[in-house]
């Protein structure tokens, strides 16, 4: 990570967001102040400069070995994973009753954003601990809790999320793992799972699996499923029946093994209430999702660095490539859509932590309402333009981007599947459209950009007002036409998320504004603000116009259906 992004964090929590001033408001985080926020960034970035990203290349290159039973990391993770532990960070949003330090997850995202920049691969086996950790605090039966939640805070621990099955995918009611109860407490569990990132490693001793599966005479379909803790070792220190079948051959995140695992009879415990498996599990997926969106923006912000430097080395013409204007154009929109995606991202992670900790009841409520609106949105179009914007960074380098010494290819294929996972970005526009915007017609999405683009102090808060307009207007038209989820979906999430953006930059040029024209960070900051209202919004109207075809014209949606179907014949 450069520290271009470390400063532009800083902008954007202390001045944009005014996080300190936010925080002190919630009694969970009322010493949370400026000078703890910035303590933390600066070293979250410093660990991940120093210590990760030296591994990263090497990771890619070594990959992962499965040998006699036991998943072997690239050579340095696990140091690096103790050196890690050794300075706290896993504690970082952990609770104090159980040994953490009790920040907020806006705090914490900013580490997820520097560990995604710097080496993703290790990034992985850490990415969902403190969603693990948090689904068993708050679900787990006091004995579970005594004896693994400790470890898990401190990463003395890492956990798995077994989820997705060979026949089932994304759809998990199609789960077939059973769970039999043994009459001592415990459950077998018998079953497949694949793609379980960390399914197997040696970073750790322990690792915990939170497994779905099926109790006996358990409902078909979701509402069957239930989550249970099954540990790779036993209390006992035996190990239990779970083993590895194979490591996955990946496009990318070579380093991180995502495995195949066999439940022979493993032992388990529940967590939660039976039948209720997705509902102790929904505890991990909002951080988790805005997690994977900053996965988005910290591989744009490593890979803008990247070429940046790159582009002021390399001759071309008689001058450096970056004052050739092709280049230009793209390191300008690459930035403004990073330095654009960490505002939102950030934003989102702070209404996380109001919904959890404001001491008011309206407050928290609108607070979860907006965060819950926001997550989709955040998840799906930062990784979606992270993998373009990582992808516009290589096109910089020319040929030089496609070969493999100047790490930029690498780049790429370790976030191609973060558009994959965490539901893909398809199911994130469907949720969006048919969860969030059609129950009350987008008046909370209404109401909140409405807010955003109060007193923002900019010229460019017309135009954003503008836009926020046009996309409710056509919103609601496409609702009443009753236009076809399915084409409509993805369509609505990037909209809403350029409307979202426009409000956002209108503020954070009106925040630059008051620093005068004397400071440089200042005047670029309004400068990205002007790229992304001249070069970017204007594909909003492009997709108005797409959302307009679908409901307009009956044959719009019908043409797609039928060009869709004849490639099948």
């Amino acid at each position: 990570m450069s520290a271009d992004a470390l400063r532009d964090t800083r902008f954007v929590l202390q001045r944009l967001l005014r996080a300190p001033e936010a925080l002190v408001q919630l009694p969970a985080f009322a010493e949370v102040d400026a000078e703890l926020i910035d303590q933390v960034a600066e070293a979250a970035h410093a660990f991940a400069d120093g210590v990760l990203a030296p591994l990263n290349a090497s990771g890619d290159r070594e990959g992962c070995r499965l040998d006699g039973g036991q998943v072997h990391a690239p050579a340095g993770f696990a140091p690096a994973w103790r050196d890690f532990v050794e300075a706290g960070w896993p504690l970082l949003a952990c609770h104090p009753d159980d040994g953490g330090q009790g920040l907020p997850h806006v705090v914490d995202a900013v580490l997820h954003e520097a560990v995604s920049a710097a080496n993703p691969g290790w990034g992985m086996y850490f990415g969902i601990l403190h969603g693990g950790y948090a689904c068993l605090r708050a679900h787990g039966s006091e004995e579970l809790k005594a004896r693994y939640l400790g470890d898990l805070a401190s990463g003395a621990s890492l956990v798995t999320m077994a989820l997705t099955e060979p026949q089932a995918g994304s759809d998990l009611g199609g789960c077939r793992t059973r769970a039999t109860p043994r009459g001592d407490g415990s459950v077998a569990v018998e079953g497949t799972k694949i793609f379980i990132s960390g399914g197997d490693h040696d970073l750790t001793h322990q690792i915990v699996h939170l497994v779905l599966a099926r109790l006996p005479d358990a409902p078909a379909g979701s509402r069957g499923l239930s989550l249970f803790l099954v540990p790779k070792w036993l209390p006992d220190s035996t190990r239990n029946a779970v083993a590895v079948e194979r490591i996955e051959e990946k496009m990318g995140l070579h380093a991180s093994p995502t495995c195949v695992l066999r439940f022979d009879g493993a032992t388990g415990w529940l967590v939660g209430e039976p039948g209720r498996g997705l509902n102790a599990m929904f505890v991990m997926m909002n951080a988790a999702r805005i997690n994977v969106g900053l996965q988005g923006v910290g591989a744009a912000a490593a890979a803008l660095a990247q070429a940046t430097a790159y582009a002021a080395e390399r001759v071309q013409g008689g001058a450096p490539i970056l004052r050739h204007a092709p280049v230009q154009r793209l390191l300008a929109r690459t930035r403004a859509w990073t330095e654009g995606g960490r505002m939102l991202a950030l934003w989102t992670a702070l209404r996380l932590d109001e919904a959890h900790a404001h001491p008011d009841a309206d407050a928290r409520a609108l607070a979860l309402r907006e965060a819950s609106l926001l997550t989709p949105i955040v998840k799906a179009l930062l990784t979606d333009q992270g993998f373009t914007s990582v992808s516009d960074c290589l096109q910089v380098f020319g040929g030089h981007g496609y070969v493999s010494e100047w790490g930029i290819e690498q780049r790429l294929r370790d976030l191609r599947v973060s558009m994959l996972y965490e539901g893909t970005n398809e199911i994130q526009a469907l949720d969006l459209w048919q969860r969030r915007l059609l129950p009350d017609r987008a008046q909370a999405f209404e109401q909140l950009l409405s807010r955003l683009l109060r007193d923002t102090g900019s010229a460019w808060a017309g135009p954003a007002a503008e836009a926020a307009g046009r996309l409710i207007a056509n919103l609601r038209a496409a609702m009443d036409a009753d236009t076809p989820a399915g084409l409509a979906a993805p369509v609505v999430l990037r909209a809403c998320g350029l409307a979202l953006l426009a409000a956002l930059w209108a503020r954070a040029d009106g925040v630059a504004a008051q620093g005068g024209a004397s400071d440089a960070f200042d005047r670029r900051k309004q400068a990205t603000a002007a790229v992304f209202f001249t070069q970017l919004l204007p594909e909003l109207q492009a997709l108005l116009a797409q959302l307009e075809s679908l409901r307009g014209d009956p044959r719009g949606a019908a043409q797609v259906l039928e060009a869709a179907a004849g490639m099948a014949e």
